[in-house]
């Protein structure tokens, strides 16, 4: 029987590798800012704001939006983007758990004693 190697991972573990997947790109780092920078959703040119072609602006968007990182509401003519940002605590706090924990031992390290 064969199954899918991430079905042997907690839904939390496979969710915070998604959203780390998503965010691995500098694109998609710099639209999340962008949207977080602003007050009201984006309804104009993202791709004014960046140094990436349209096309290639509009393929990162689809990639956060796969995830549900960010919303994305037809506005007539154009489409008006904000972050889910629900979603994005949710993430935080994941991201805070997995990274408390895994400092939470000693330092392996120059300066400590490491029994590899």
């Amino acid at each position: 029987m064969s199954f899918a190697k991430t079905a042997a991972f907690t839904a939390e573990q496979q969710q915070l590798a998604r959203v780390a997947k998503a965010l691995a790109h500098p694109a998609r780092v710099a639209i999340v800012q962008l949207l977080a920078s602003k007050t009201t959703c984006i309804s104009g040119d993202i791709a004014a704001e960046l140094p990436l072609a349209r096309t290639t602006v509009f393929q990162h968007l689809q990639e956060l939006k796969a995830l549900d990182l960010i919303r994305g509401e037809i506005d007539g003519l154009t489409v008006c983007y904000c972050l889910n940002t629900a979603l994005l605590r949710q993430v935080q706090q994941q991201f805070l758990s997995f990274f408390e924990a895994a400092t939470a031992s000693p330092a392996c390290g120059p300066e400590a004693a490491c029994g590899c």
